[in-house]
């Protein structure tokens, strides 16, 4: 062993820690991720709507708006670039009832105000020249709203990790790091076996288990470790496709309100909903259809009965808990807890996906291992 095996240890191979590493390669570093599943993106980069957003949403000036923003178009390029299979599909934002045009007018001018700068107002008798089956009063389209194949992303993340000699060890799980003054001694137990490694860096892009992570890095204080909070989200499927373009009513309590979104293989699927767990489970509960179905119907008039299909559940690592206002994606490094080399991604859900180029691009920033530029 070497005095420092690695540049940079990345925990987590979710589309964000593949962002990340890659990134890192891409500069030159010796990178090593480390997953403890068997293969890349089975937690929540493989349980969500595989959306492409355009950032409407996240309050002006917020990581969430400025990576979004800039990862969209990002994404659509690193796709483009390499055959990566996505649709610019767009999305209709819809009001249902005249109550709700002023929360519907804010979403539009905070999407403007994020730079967002190609949504077109529709009256409903508009929107029903575009889509037929949607009832609405009043809505506006976002033409830059997508979708992607994130499976297909992820394999070409990991593919241009690897073509500059970055490692993903699957099989690995992270068990404790302490840092000397040249490095962290990184603990880790990979198919079974003991295993330690020395690196400049450490990134926890961990997801779910981030928090779990961080708790682990010696010499971290416990108020730079916020609470998690679990919002499961479920999805369900009809058969057919009834819309051209993503369909959006206006947000709820904890997430973006029941939505209808495409799959590139045609099917349509309607999701998340929000609940609170305290434990992960990704059980689809059947009984749910029926709060899906009255969500559904106020802008598909037309969803017949009993057409709703138990599709999967995904989970969000959230900072934020009910009742609370949406927290921001966390970048915090040594500038915030003290600890040299070391960078924890916290809250990173929703638009994690679309911003990961971005959020990549502002993590190798952060640690100075490559300088602002091209992110694709």
């Amino acid at each position: 062993m070497s005095s420092v095996d690695f540049d940079v240890v990345v925990v987590g191979a979710g589309v964000v820690g593949l962002a990340v590493a890659r990134a890192c390669a891409l500069a030159g570093h010796r990178v090593l991720v480390m997953e403890q599943a068997g293969r890349v993106g089975t937690g929540i980069s493989a349980r969500n709507s595989e959306v492409i957003h355009a950032g409407l949403y996240y309050p002006e000036g917020s990581l969430k708006a400025t990576l979004c923003v800039r990862g969209r178009e990002a994404l659509y390029e690193y796709c483009r670039q390499r055959g990566i299979a996505q649709q610019r599909c767009g999305k209709l934002v819809v009001a249902t009832d005249v109550s709700q045009h002023e929360q519907l007018e804010a979403i539009f001018q905070q999407g403007a105000r994020n730079g967002v700068r190609d949504l077109v107002w529709l009256s409903g008798t508009e929107v029903r020249q575009l889509e037929p089956e949607v009832f609405c009063t009043q809505a506006f389209l976002s033409p830059s709203t997508g979708i992607i194949d994130a499976r297909a992303f992820m394999t070409s993340l990991v593919g241009d990790l690897e073509a500059r000699g970055g490692w993903v060890s699957l099989q690995t799980r992270f068990e404790s790091a302490e840092r000397d003054a040249a490095a962290f001694r990184i603990n880790a137990r990979s198919q079974g076996e003991a295993t330690v490694v020395r690196s400049r860096w450490l990134i926890n892009s961990a997801g779910l288990d981030a928090m779990a992570v961080a708790a682990r890095v010696s010499g971290l204080a416990p108020q730079f470790i916020p609470k998690l909070y679990l919002a499961k989200g479920h999805y369900f499927a009809v058969s057919g496709r009834p819309f051209k373009r993503l369909v959006y009513p206006l947000p709820a309590a904890g997430g973006l309100g029941v939505h209808a979104t495409l799959q590139l293989d045609g099917a349509v699927r309607f999701g998340p909903d929000v609940e609170w767990v305290d434990r992960v489970d990704y059980d689809v509960q059947p009984g749910r259809a029926r709060l899906f179905q009255a969500a559904i119907r106020r802008y598909w008039p037309n969803l017949p009965e009993g057409a709703l299909q138990p599709a999967y559940a995904g989970l969000r690592p959230k900072i934020s808990g009910p009742g609370e206002p949406a927290a921001d994606f966390r970048i915090d490094g040594p500038g915030e807890h003290g600890i040299e080399g070391l960078i924890n991604l916290l809250g990173i859900e929703s638009p994690g996906l679309t911003a990961s180029l971005a959020l990549a691009e502002a993590c190798a920033a952060l640690a100075g291992l490559t300088p602002p530029g091209s992110l694709t």
